[in-house]
């Protein structure tokens, strides 16, 4: 039996607990706060409830896969019900749309809402967004990445024109797409993985295909329930979890791992160490040595992602016609989407070398607003979802927290006034909710590099900027003999499936005790 020590209780330190205990393993689970889910947070107060951070669950097969392995099915753990609309989207002339969760409806349905031809077009874009997904799934999000892997997949001339790599992904798009809509729809895919839609991979059209090809899905009472639900299977198999213990450093001796020691001066021998951090912790913070500081010096020449401003929404008194416009899911798209990525990267007419100054907040943001119609997250139950009560969570992008060179968040006013402009946005666009306002909590970039370790409250770690950018990214194996590494800043990279893909790609590697 090996002791394995993972380091940090996200949904990829746990899912790696939990099959790694399946398959033998005495496993310890160390997490720095006092409870686990890492992003994927909740926060509770007067009996409203929200999710701080992901809001939906895409490629539910991921997670099926993961319980099938270490025992009971996933129905037997948690319920996931399907969204019948995945999302709202309105656009900046007026027009909106009810994109449905289900593959087969959305080209009606855009055609009835955007204009005859618009489902043809994107039902063309799915098509050859499956084709890159039927060449990608295997050998890039379900197994280790490594030298050989852009070489194999190149080697195909197929493949190659399939997948396109010397296109970006809005200009993969624009080969289908001539409706400016359905671009703005697009382009919001590549902020899944913290990017700009101008530079991301033309790969990155796998995105709307898996959630639409699979469903959105939600978790009654919150997607919390998930991560409990997966600490709960790793405990079941013999995992130990603790929480409030900080990891101060990986040691190692002879090019192999020997142990960790915490912030309070405990050591715990391991033969593995598996990382759920931010890789640039791992290897710039607990890992001494050539071999680190080399992936250190390997991951600066990557774009950070973006990181998210976010709103938390208690909402009293809301009336019908608000209610009613208030999907599930809704995005607000601004009329300069282009400004709003060279303002969160700093590039364009904000870029430092053309006297911009470098990023900073953006002005007019696309909004993303998630209102589940869950009796469970608001007070009153039922009673109180008749009453317009509302546990609402506000998102845009926003640049990273960076006080040298970029937004500092800290800033004092910064994020209340911040808060307020996106208010302000919302009601411009026909979503004005400040009447209805019981009280906010704001979470800026700062916020979230404090609760979550995540340097600048870059949500994934490095961006997909530029077509070779997922081969920049950490492989799932560190440099020392038994380190490695999960979680959104590692591959195959960020997002629930993708999270939980590289548990199952580093259990892989590990393999049986």
């Amino acid at each position: 039996m090996s002791r394995v020590v993972v380091v940090g209780a996200g949904v990829g330190g746990l899912a790696s607990a939990a099959r790694l205990a399946a398959l033998g393993h005495e496993v310890t689970v160390l997490e720095a706060a006092m409870r686990i889910g890492g992003k994927l947070g909740t926060y509770e107060r007067d009996g409203y409830v929200f999710d701080t951070g992901p809001s939906l669950v895409t490629m539910p097969q991921v997670f099926a896969d993961l319980f099938d392995a270490t025992g009971a099915p996933l129905a037997d753990a948690v319920d996931l019900e399907q969204l019948d609309v995945a999302c709202r989207y309105t656009f900046p002339d007026g027009t909106g749309v009810d994109l449905p969760g289900r593959i087969e409806e959305i080209p009606a349905a855009l055609d009835a809402a955007l204009g005859s031809g618009t489902g043809t077009q994107w039902k063309a874009f799915l098509d050859d967004a499956a084709a890159i997904w039927d060449v990608a799934e295997q050998p890039f999000l379900r197994s280790p990445i490594g030298r050989g892997t852009l070489a194999a997949m190149s080697s195909d001339t197929a493949n190659l024109t399939t997948i396109a790599p010397w296109l970006s992904l809005r200009q993969f798009g624009a080969r289908r797409l001539t409706d400016p809509r359905l671009r703005a729809m697009l382009d919001r895919y590549a902020t899944y993985t913290g990017s700009d839609p101008r530079r991301a991979p033309s790969a990155l059209a796998t995105v709307p295909y898996a959630e639409q090809a699979f469903g959105s899905w939600y978790v009654p009472g919150g997607l919390r329930a998930l991560g409990a639900a997966i600490a709960d299977r790793a405990r079941s198999l013999g995992a130990e979890i603790r929480t409030g213990v900080r990891v101060a450093s990986i040691e190692h001796d002879g090019g192999r791992v020997t142990g960790v020691v915490t912030a309070g001066g405990e050591r715990l021998a391991a033969d593995v160490v598996v990382a759920n951090a931010d890789a640039s912790q791992v290897y710039g913070e607990l890992v001494q040595g050539p071999a680190a500081r080399r992936r250190l010096r390997a991951l600066r020449r990557a774009t950070p992602s973006l990181a998210g401003f976010v709103l938390l929404l208690a909402l009293e008194g809301l009336p019908a016609e608000l209610r009613e416009r208030a999907a599930h899911h809704r995005v607000l798209f601004p009329r300069d989407y282009d400004d709003e990525f060279d303002a969160v990267f700093g590039v364009g007419r904000y870029a430092r070398w053309h006297g911009g100054g470098g990023p900073r907040p953006v002005d007019d943001p696309t909004v993303y607003v998630t209102a589940p119609q869950d009796a469970s997250i608001v007070p009153g139950g039922e009673a109180g979802l008749a009453r317009g009560e509302g546990a609402w969570f506000v998102l845009v992008n926003a640049p990273r927290h960076d006080p040298e060179h970029g937004a500092d968040w800290d800033r004092p006013g910064l994020a209340e006034a911040y808060g307020r402009r996106i208010l302000e946005v919302m009601a411009e666009r026909g979503l004005d909710v400040r009447p209805y306002v019981r009280w906010v909590e704001t979470r800026s970039p700062a916020d979230l590099e404090r609760s979550t370790l995540a340097p600048g409250g870059a949500i994934y770690g490095t961006s997909s900027n530029g077509s070779t950018s997922a081969f920049l990214r950490p492989a799932n194996r560190g440099p020392l003999a038994g380190l490695y590494l999960v979680g959104g800043s590692a591959h195959p990279g960020g997002g629930l499936p993708l999270v939980t893909l590289s548990a199952e790609i580093t259990a892989g590697l590990i393999g049986p005790a």
